[in-house]
């Protein structure tokens, strides 16, 4: 089984989609995928369809959904039959066990399991690729950092769930893989300044600094990398439309840290480009 959820929900047995077409029973699909190869509640897919006011047929109409997920698999099992019993006897002389859809959807006491059987999950990559990441980092092992984020971060087609209508359930987790991605994201911005790719960053974190206004490490970030670029004068704009911001939507000035780049910046004069990168730079990637 491959499931992939950093974008489009997408969740295939033997190369066939199992991914439901209708809401609630994607809903379903979508929290077991995240949540592969562990019990998912019953009360919290309850949860998750139907908020804190279920129907009084909950339970059965969510056994509905099961068994048609079930279908789905069973038809990708029934796909995928033949191509395995010949591989299985090619290895070992015999057919392996058949699995029913019931082995990949299986019920439990209190839930439901969906056993991947040992297939990618794209999020589990990324966490694995991300925690690799940070440790080069650490180590300060910048190109392995930047590139193994890089790879990380490329796993991500769109935003979590993308095509799923979610409910509590699936809103909390899409927002904390967000929250996870831009972790990674900050990360291996901070790595490529220190290996001085400032210009090449630049049309990036101009998107990023727009999509995220408040976001203070990655405006820091786009001031610094405009100051290293040549461009006193646009990165202490950066600052001041950032600080407008704070301002008005969130009722704060920038952090200290912030401001010290800010200071250094005023400080620094066009042409001392690299003090404020090593002085204050250093600092403010770790706000």
């Amino acid at each position: 089984m491959n499931i992939d959820v950093l974008g489009a929900l997408a969740v295939r047995v033997n190369g066939v989609s199992i991914t439901p077409t209708a809401p609630k029973p994607r809903q379903v699909l979508a929290l077991l995928a995240l949540h592969a190869d562990q019990v998912v509640p019953v009360a919290a897919l309850i949860e998750e369809l139907w908020g804190e006011e279920p129907p009084r047929s909950a339970r059965t109409t969510l056994q509905t959904y099961v068994l048609q997920l079930r279908a789905l698999i069973a038809t990708a099992l029934e796909a995928g039959k033949g191509k395995e019993e010949a591989v299985a006897g090619q290895a070992d002389g015999a057919a392996r066990p058949e699995r029913t859809a019931k082995d990949v959807l299986v019920t439990l006491p209190g839930g439901y399991l969906l056993d991947s059987g040992g297939g990618k999950l794209d999020v589990r990559e990324f966490d694995r690729l991300a925690g690799m990441g940070y440790r080069a980092m650490d180590a300060g092992d910048f190109p392995g950092a930047a590139r193994v984020l890089r790879e990380a971060l490329a796993l991500w087609s769109g935003s979590a769930f993308a095509d799923v209508q979610g409910g509590a359930q699936l809103d909390m987790e899409t927002l904390r893989l967000e929250e996870t991605r831009l972790c990674a994201l900050d990360q291996r911005i901070e790595a490529d300044l220190r290996l001085g790719r400032h210009r090449e960053l630049l049309a990036e974190l101009t998107v990023l600094a727009s999509r995220y206004r408040t976001h203070e490490n990655l405006h820091g970030q786009f001031m610094l990398a405009l100051h290293r670029s040549g461009r006193r004068g646009e990165a202490l704009d950066v600052y001041q439309r950032l600080r407008a911001t704070l301002v008005r939507e969130l009722g704060l000035e920038p952090s200290a840290a912030l401001r010290r780049l800010q200071r250094s910046i005023l400080m620094a004069g066009p042409d001392s480009l690299a003090a404020a990168g090593e002085a204050d730079g250093e600092r403010l990637v770790r706000i």
